[in-house]
């Protein structure tokens, strides 16, 4: 089984770029929980059940097709509209912007790595991202951090439209920075992004002019 969890179970952590190994104890979101907990579940599943379990970890995933709910489209659409948008954390905070055709190559590359079982794996001093059981969990990501405003400065360029800007603090809930260490997944599958956050947004904007005529 594969499923998808999130970079937000890292919580608090602030070793970056964010490694399977780390501590995953400390989220801080609802939806965070809710994905530790989907991990934690999986887990439970495999032990019990030697069900092999993947979870894949995705980085702020972005591009046609994408909810309208997340930043890239809320942004797009108030941008045209001529509407204000909400810049929080005054458009300091770092993302790992990842394109979604990343994330599928990064989906299918594993389709045929099915976790057995680590048998080195001790509990005295466990590996958070591996078990005795067939678990595994990987980082999906760009593995670039980009700064909001510079994100922002890239949809203005390709709407060729000024955004109205509104600057406010970092939301509850939120976190400073992801970034992702691909290394685990491109030790076993070779996985590497190919898409810049400069190729992704455009091909973005034309899907969105596209779809919305």
């Amino acid at each position: 089984m594969i499923y998808a969890s999130s970079s937000s179970v890292y919580g608090l952590n602030k070793t970056f770029p964010f490694s399977e190994t780390n501590n995953v104890d400390h989220p801080v979101s609802l939806y965070a929980a809710s994905k530790k907990s989907n991990e934690a579940m999986a887990h439970s599943y495999s032990h019990i059940f030697k069900l092999p379990c993947t979870g894949l970890r995705f980085f702020t995933v972005y591009g046609p097709w994408g909810r309208p709910d997340m930043a890239l489209y809320i942004f797009t659409k108030k941008i045209l509209a001529g509407e204000p948008i909400d810049v929080f954390g005054f458009g300091k905070m770092r993302r790992d912007f990842t394109y979604i055709d990343d994330i599928v190559e990064g989906v299918f590359s594993l389709l045929d790595k099915k976790p057995s079982g680590d048998s080195n794996w001790s509990g005295k001093n466990p590996n958070p991202s591996n078990s005795s059981a067939p678990w595994e969990v990987f980082n999906i990501g760009n593995n670039k951090p980009t700064e909001l405003e510079y994100f922002i400065s890239l949809i203005e360029k390709n709407l060729n439209k000024k955004a109205i800007k509104n600057y406010l603090e970092m939301q509850p809930g939120d976190v400073e920075e992801t970034a992702a260490d691909i290394s685990k997944l491109n030790q076993i599958t070779g996985f590497v992004p190919s898409t810049s956050i400069e190729d992704g947004i455009p091909k973005f904007i034309s899907w969105y002019r596209t779809f919305h005529n």
